[in-house]
């Protein structure tokens, strides 16, 4: 019978010893998996592994990870700090699926552990996790989840590394206090260093999906925009019906804003990096169902048979290639009356490095989104501009300065003061702007 709960112990020389420990005393309760540089006295069997891995815990655990065949995964430093007795505590809120990850929480303030939640304070900061002992040496994961993250670290950097990735996927982390410890834990300083590292580097020059998505950044930063990002969910919730399809959702920025206002909404996108963090973010909200598909590949058919009245483009129409074609199949699956909310970035003379960076094809002035709509099924209702008072932070930064990404502290001052303005684009008609809405009727 194969166990529920795998055990991945990566251990070093000096480790050694311990992790044999470990593993003798579980081989009959999980399937144990050792990863590590030099020998371990332990007994290989059906249930037991011993794997060889250079370059230190990161690089054990990604030896261990394709090996582990539970369904939850307890990821241990072998220190004889921890006990097995603290497993059921552990592992509880993954079988009661409230929770993806869980963090054993040390107790106590030694030296060792000022340490600790030092760093933990900086974890905190970079992932906007709500832990307070992110950087144990317990904890454990669903399987799937733990997997479906790409570790890249080789030392003892990967304990900052699986926070950072797995908050960024919007996995669901919790902890759970640890009983009192026998012994304090205990780390070398390189290994602190390690981890400081990267948490600096994910908070300056990488990004969580490091850097292998060029406009993800900017993606993330203007997630950040609260304000901004409710601004445009008011806009759209004036004009939307009850069963939705959101072309493009990327990292569900305006999907979170409209699915309190739908009854279904169909989450297209066709990355698929984000479609996982789609489906983690709305996990349990089965009224939500994130699609992975291109704009021109998705099952048309299927799409119409879902009764669906509205379709909602939030700075999505400008990354398609030939976007008449594809207004042409939006009309082809709403019913007569049906409508399409569309944001686009207006201006062709603010094309710069950032439209780049993003995958723009063009920006449009309020003739060229009018006549996009009127030739290909649907009739106007209504188009203005919008955010007037973006457009010189734009033109400066993607023309001038030829940034690629939206710099985060002029985005956090802009977001800040987003409902003033908000407030301001109801009272006054604008006679230009960064953006351009239109509501669109099928006909």
């Amino acid at each position: 019978m194969v166990p529920a709960l795998s055990v991945v112990l990566p251990f070093t020389p000096a480790t050694a010893a311990a992790a044999a420990r470990f593993a003798n005393a579980l081989s009959g309760q999980a399937q144990v998996v050792l990863a590590g540089e030099g020998p371990v006295d332990v007994t290989p069997g059906p249930n037991v592994h011993v794997l060889a891995a250079q370059g230190g815990k990161g690089a054990a655990i990604r030896a261990a990870l394709p090996h582990v065949t539970g369904t939850h995964t307890v990821l241990q430093d072998p220190d004889a700090a921890y006990s097995p007795d603290s497993y059921d505590a552990l592992v509880q809120p993954l079988r009661d699926d409230t929770a993806d990850g869980v963090f054993g929480r040390r107790p106590g303030m030694s030296p060792e552990m000022v340490a600790e939640r030092a760093l933990g304070g900086i974890t905190r900061f970079v992932t906007d996790v709500a832990l307070t002992d992110p950087l144990t040496g317990l904890r454990a994961f669903r399987t799937e989840a733990l997997r479906s993250i790409q570790l890249t670290s080789d030392d003892d950097a990967v304990d900052a590394e699986l926070v950072v990735k797995l908050a960024a996927q919007l996995f669901r982390l919790t902890e759970v206090p640890l009983p009192p410890l026998q012994a304090v834990p205990r780390r070398p300083a390189s290994a602190h260093l390690a981890r400081l590292r990267t948490l600096v580097r994910y908070a300056t020059v990488r990004d969580d999906a490091d850097n292998q998505h060029e406009g993800y950044s900017t993606l993330e930063r203007m997630d950040g925009a609260t304000h901004y990002n409710q601004w445009l969910g008011r806009r759209f919730r004036e004009h939307m019906g009850r069963r939705v399809l959101e072309i493009g959702a990327g990292i569900g920025t305006i999907t979170r804003e409209l699915e309190g206002g739908a009854e279904h909404l169909v989450a297209l996108e066709v990355e698929r990096f984000y479609v996982d963090r789609l489906k983690n973010m709305f996990r349990g909200k089965p009224h939500v169902r994130p699609y992975l598909s291109d704009v021109a590949l998705a099952d048309w058919e299927s799409l119409k048979a879902e009764n669906l009245d509205t379709i909602v483009l939030s700075n999505v129409l400008e990354h398609i290639p030939d976007d008449a074609s594809a207004v042409r199949r939006f009309r082809q699956i709403l019913q007569p009356d049906g409508r399409v909310l569309i944001l686009v970035p207006a201006l062709p003379q603010l094309f710069g490095a950032i439209d780049e960076a993003v995958g723009h094809y063009r920006r449009y002035t309020p003739e060229s989104l009018r006549a996009v709509l009127e030739q290909n099924g649907f009739r106007v209702d209504t188009l203005e501009w919008m955010n007037l008072v973006g457009l010189p932070g734009w033109f400066v930064n993607s023309r001038l300065l030829r940034r690629r990404a939206v710099p985060k502290l002029q985005l956090k001052i802009y977001d800040t003061l987003a409902p003033l303005f908000a407030q301001a684009e109801r009272q006054v008609k604008l006679p230009v702007g960064m953006s351009l809405f239109a509501v669109g009727r099928a006909v």
